[in-house]
């Protein structure tokens, strides 16, 4: 029976087969990524009948010293284990002439003739024994067509630890930058994107600048953008309707942006408080484009569709359910009448109500709500006299107590029901300390000014580099303002942001050894962070 039973098994295995055979044409089963970047991509290559298959390749490094960690420091412990014997170096080959050949130097290896222009995925791993750990990747110097492009959406979003992608020189298409937008939104730890070297015709880079992306560092070099994309990207950036949150540096240098396309993204970064680094070097931004900058970085007036969303978000931070209808209410549908709208009659019984209710009110005289008021101001009295002796325990600076004396002492009194005044008032003072969520630059403090509303520009970019452009003398005497005047205004309130930091002006239509520029590299010598002053001799120690 066995027997039998073995072979009816094969002959169906083997029906199966011949059916498969027979039937090239089925569409295999859709094929699930697992999250292995090397099987998936060759999987789903083979799916696609792709005469060749990019490999997957770890990125070159520069080799490591024996016996020394990446670090450069010897390894320490590691000695006392028994080493093999060093093998001696083999005898040099000898020409014909019997002269010695030198041997090939071991900082490379030697590939066959063209294997390295071949297209290839290079990858960086956490773990180059786990293929799962792909952080980084790499595509240089060949073309990225849409299939491709729709295999990468299948993996990418399921590789749990790549944070960066690289695109260099990959001839994109305005489809396939579609295809990325919408695939770096599903990747759940993608925060760099690389894309240089790019010239696409349709420029719509701000795609990858929606509302949902999550990219922080975008670098966009010689990719041929014109002011039609700037204007795009400034949108994208900032309006008075939205704002980009998540992107912090955006590099745009080597590309044709003029003044008009500069003017656009100064636009957008009237309302993008979140923007920290921005290049435009290399580019042909003249005076105009640069004093539109300056504005943005000092002051500027709103604009009557801003004055009108400034209006619409003071009201609804003062009557936040204005305009929201009582629920359960008899006259939300009626068409008849509005349910905003009361009838006299019940306005009466309102009316009648609250007198009734102030008559059953407890019995109590003037004379008993004096007393509470008294006790209520004792307690008050009593809670700012601790609160002030923990801070003189705790240490202050400058006459305030400092930020982490406050934190201590909400963390003592959180579990006492006592004292919930205290941690209100201790949390308001650390927020204060800290500087809070930034400004929303429409809420901010206006200046009535010739009939317009102005507000002070934007402090939360911290480096521009505008060098290699066509800055003449107007342009820099209009960032030098700019820069005295965030010097003046954050000395009296640094919640809006340090201001700018660093500012690149190389190579510009004026001259390092001006004025305006001397000026202005005082200004911002200081504010740099990596600036370092020299050190003082001996003959200047003795004079000081």
């Amino acid at each position: 029976m066995g027997k039998k039973l073995e072979k009816g098994l094969k002959e169906k295995n083997a029906s199966a087969v011949s059916q498969d055979e027979e039937n090239p044409n089925k569409t295999p089963e859709p094929y699930s990524c697992t999250g292995n970047f090397q099987a998936d991509f060759t999987e789903l290559c083979r799916r696609n009948s792709m005469t060749y298959i990019p490999p997957i390749i770890p990125r070159a490094r520069p080799p490591t010293v024996m016996g020394h960690t990446e670090s450069g420091k010897p390894d320490k412990g590691k000695g006392k284990a028994p080493q093999a014997p060093v093998e001696p170096d083999p005898d040099p080959e000898q020409d014909l002439d019997g002269e010695g050949i030198e041997a090939p130097p071991k900082t490379f290896t030697i590939k066959e003739k063209f294997e390295y222009f071949k297209p290839s995925v290079q990858v960086e791993m956490e773990n180059f024994d786990k293929p799962d750990t792909v952080t980084e990747i790499y595509i240089r110097g060949w073309k990225i067509v849409e299939p491709i492009m729709e295999i990468f959406k299948q993996c990418w979003p399921k590789m749990a630890k790549l944070h960066t992608i690289n695109l260099w020189n990959c001839g994109l298409s305005g489809e396939v930058i579609t295809i990325l937008a919408s695939t770096i939104t599903e990747i759940p730890e993608m925060r760099n994107l690389v894309l240089d070297g790019n010239t696409v015709v349709e420029e719509n880079w701000h795609e990858l600048m929606g509302e949902e992306s999550p990219i922080q560092n975008l670098s966009l070099r010689h990719c041929g953008i014109t002011d039609k994309g700037a204007e795009q990207i400034g949108q994208a950036l900032g309006s008075t309707k939205r704002c980009n949150t998540k992107l912090i540096s955006l590099n745009l240098s080597g590309n044709r942006i003029t003044d008009v396309g500069a003017e656009h993204i100064a636009l957008g970064l009237r309302m993008n408080r979140n923007l920290m680094s921005l290049s435009l070097a290399s580019n042909f931004i003249g005076d105009k484009g640069a004093s539109k900058i300056a504005e943005i970085l000092s002051r500027f007036p709103l604009t009557h569709e801003e004055v009108v969303e400034r209006r619409k978000h003071f009201s609804e931070k003062d009557f936040p359910e204005r305009n929201k209808s009582p629920p359960g209410s008899r006259r939300d549908g009626s068409k008849d009448r509005p349910a905003s709208v009361r009838s006299q009659s019940h306005m009466d019984k309102d009316k009648k109500g609250s007198k009734a209710s102030a008559k059953k009110k407890d019995p109590k005289g003037k004379d008993a709500k004096e007393e509470e008021k008294h006790d209520k101001t004792k307690k008050k009295e009593k809670e700012d006299k601790t609160l002030t002796k923990k801070g003189d325990k705790s240490g202050t600076v400058g006459g305030r107590s400092s930020g982490a004396s406050i934190a201590a002492d909400t963390k003592g009194t959180k579990g006492k029901g006592k004292g919930k005044d205290k941690t209100k008032q201790a949390a308001q003072e650390v927020e204060d300390l800290s500087g809070g969520e930034v400004v929303n630059p429409l809420t901010d403090v206006a200046d009535f000014i010739d009939g317009q509303l102005w507000v002070s520009g934007n402090r939360v970019l911290i480096n521009l580099n505008l060098s290699r452009n066509k800055i003449a003398e107007s342009g820099m005497n209009n960032l030098l303002k700019a820069m005295q005047y965030q010097t003046t205004i954050l000395m009296d309130n640094k919640s809006g942001g340090t201001g700018l930091m660093r500012i690149a002006l190389l190579k510009n239509k004026i001259s390092q050894e001006h004025e305006v520029m001397r000026k202005l590299n005082d200004i911002m010598l200081h504010k740099d962070p990596y600036y370092k002053q020299p050190p003082q001799t001996p003959d200047v120690q003795s004079t000081t």
